[in-house]
């Protein structure tokens, strides 16, 4: 079977196609992350939990939720991984970024009983084609359904901007779980794509008619094929450039003393992994 795709798969390589490199063919490990996707986990794995709770009838209140975020932090946060960006922020401020996230969806939500939870960090595959060539994958952060018998696909967002309608009725990340989703749930189910800016404590919704849909199977088959096809991988300066976890290794950023430096450690790697297997072939040679 081939590569399994995924949305953040295709925009890696919409956004820049070195990256893409980096992480998809080299398969670099990425040794840090920004801070802005640490609150997004923290604050992503106190809602899966506490929805948890909620599906067993046990609503804990805000102040535990929290604190639990506040234990969550301390236990995660590694100040050798996480990257703040943007000089000048302090590290209370994402801290308190979190807080302020989870306790105005807290109180706007509460009791939690706006819709039946069907399924929460569901892992969904799919395939795009009859025939199952091109497959697709995602983690959906939520799935109810409404008092009206939609089905609604969550997906949480922690940043700041909140997209103008024009730009969710063309998103394709949850329009992709829907085609997913559509296989479990039945072609002529209704659904509805919601997000919550937590940020902002406001909520977005979309939904899509079929034929948009087959646009949708479409576009991403074009995208997969093109993908395949390509044997160069350009480096392209975007807005995201300073929170890419490759920009030391990137030609448009990287000195040549890091790319030299980069190099020799990749080759000193390769040759100890080299030696390891010469020796562990010697050792099987000798029984």
């Amino acid at each position: 079977m081939g590569t399994i795709y995924s949305h953040s798969r295709l925009s890696s390589f919409e956004n820049c196609p070195k990256q893409f490199e980096f992480r998809y063919i080299q398969k670099i490990p990425s040794t840090s992350e920004g801070i802005e996707a640490f609150v997004g986990k923290r604050v992503h794995e106190i809602l899966e939990r506490l929805y948890v709770f909620v599906g067993r009838g046990q609503i804990p209140g805000v102040e535990k939720v929290i604190d639990r975020y506040q234990k969550l932090w301390e236990e995660s946060y590694d100040a050798e991984r996480v990257r703040i960006v943007r000089e000048g922020t302090p590290l209370s401020y994402y801290r308190e970024l979190g807080e302020n996230c989870l306790r105005g969806y807290y109180l706007r939500h509460y009791p939690f009983d706006d819709a039946e939870t069907l399924g929460l960090e569901r892992r969904v595959l799919f395939p795009l084609d009859s025939a199952g060539k091109y497959r697709m994958q995602g983690i959906i952060d939520r799935i109810s359904r409404a008092r009206d018998g939609a089905i609604e696909v969550h997906d949480y967002k922690t940043g700041a901007r909140v997209p103008p309608q024009r730009i969710l009725d063309q998103d394709r990340q949850l329009a992709l779980y829907q085609i997913g989703l559509s296989r479990e749930y039945g072609e002529d189910t209704p659904f509805r794509l919601v997000w919550h800016y937590v940020a902002k404590n406001r909520i977005c919704s979309s939904t899509r008619e079929p034929e948009e849909l087959v646009s949708l199977r479409e576009t991403t088959i074009q995208r997969i094929d093109e993908i395949e096809a390509a044997t160069t991988f350009e480096a392209r300066k975007i807005a995201l450039c300073n929170w890419c976890e490759y920009k030391e290794r990137c030609p448009l950023h990287a000195t040549p003393e890091t790319l030299a430096r980069l190099e020799a450690e990749e080759k000193a790697v390769a040759e100890a992994a080299a030696l390891a297997k010469a020796e562990d072939d010697r050792q099987l040679d000798l029984l």
